[in-house]
């Protein structure tokens, strides 16, 4: 039975002795240990796969729902799969093209998440008479013990953390999540899952969009969007000369050193991307260097917007460890992120996260370096 369709009575009805939970099942490994973790507290637990990029894709697709329902059936649970793949095409992947095509580089996992994950499964949740959704994302939720607020906090394992791609969330989606993960270590999630003889327990990870999985982003963009595609352009320095043509600026991402084409004394970086004049703006290392950053659809954990300038760690990039910097909330969803110290290829369509410690304070949208 496809989640698409309205459930039996069976299932429509609340368990009035056990709290019923839906858990998203990908099909790896995380998501099945977060599953069986529930199942051990004496929850009523459905899992439910998003099949949202159709089979092309190596996540959340039909092939990793077989896998999901091996490890429903192991664990005792029923288990739906809700189609979901032309709302993500429409929703997370043309978007993820046309970014690149303006020149910035695009995060979809963030949207995936804060939409798909936490609004529409949340919504699929509730059609099951659940009001609680759990997923295998390593963060943590807590209440601040000042404010009584809900705070969205970095994982236990630092390497595995995933509160950057979460930072959308607020308090009435933190309130109906549950990330059983969060207090644990990778290492301790895949011994778990042997010892419970989990069918996903030794799966392999995919690092790369779902969507792109041989990484080549230039070539999903123009399968993507054909008809869109600005042809070939000029890559200049920053005083405007001309040192060569690239083939279309959704081959290039601020910071990008390779795939130039271009024979310098010293090494040439991109260092910003003109989508108007269809240009790849190059410069040296230190050109990469920004003070700030404005930021725009900002957004804040405890659904308050600060009044005055907040200090905060900030993140430009997943992997960025973070720079001390002073953020002032603007009009219209806006923010200024003022750095301590020069951060390196603030890119254009990546997000900026606030942390105080391990604490998510909220994050916005790169519109431009400053």
């Amino acid at each position: 039975m496809s989640a698409d369709q309205q459930p039996s009575g069976a299932v429509g009805r609340a368990d009035a002795k056990r709290e019923r939970v839906v858990a998203a099942l990908s099909g790896g490994v995380d998501s099945s240990v977060a599953a069986a973790l529930l199942v051990e507290r004496d929850l009523e637990v459905i899992g439910v796969t998003l099949n949202l990029a159709g089979v092309a894709s190596r996540c959340c697709a039909l092939a990793d729902a077989d896998d999901a329902r091996r490890v429903a059936d192991h664990l005792g649970i029923r288990f739906y799969v809700a189609n979901y793949a032309e709302r993500f095409r429409a929703e997370v992947i043309r978007p993820f093209a046309e970014d690149y095509l303006s020149g910035r580089t695009p995060i979809p996992c963030v949207a995936c998440n804060s939409r798909f994950k936490f609004e529409y499964l949340l919504e699929r949740a509730r059609v099951f008479g659940a009001d609680r959704v759990a997923t295998g994302h390593y963060a943590r939720v807590d209440v601040d013990p000042d404010t009584a607020r809900l705070r969205l906090r970095r994982a236990v394992d630092r390497r595995k953390d995933q509160t950057y791609f979460l930072f959308e969330l607020g308090q009435e989606q933190l309130a109906a999540i549950e990330f059983p993960l969060g207090g644990l270590e990778k290492e301790a999630v895949r011994a778990r899952a042997r010892e419970l003889g989990l069918a996903t327990a030794d799966k392999p990870e995919s690092q790369e969009i779902c969507f792109v999985p041989d990484g080549d982003y230039a070539k999903a963009v123009e399968a993507i969007c054909p008809e869109a595609l600005p042809g070939a352009g000029e890559i200049v320095d920053r005083e405007g000369r001309v040192l060569g043509l690239h083939p279309g600026i959704h081959h290039f991402t601020v910071g990008q050193r390779k795939g130039l084409g271009l024979s310098a004394e010293r090494p040439l970086y991109v260092a910003r991307l003109d989508a108007g004049r269809n240009r790849v703006v190059v410069g040296e290392a230190e050109d990469l260097n920004a003070k700030g950053a404005r930021l725009e659809r900002v957004s804040w954990v405890s659904g308050v917007v600060p009044n005055r300038a907040v200090r905060a760690t900030v993140r430009v990039r997943h992997r960025h460890v973070g720079a001390s910097a002073s953020i002032e909330p603007r009009a219209e969803g806006q923010a200024v992120v003022s750095f301590d110290e020069p951060v390196r290829s603030v890119t254009p369509g990546q997000a900026a996260v606030f942390y105080a410690g391990d604490v998510v304070l909220g994050g916005g949208w790169i519109a431009e370096s400053l």
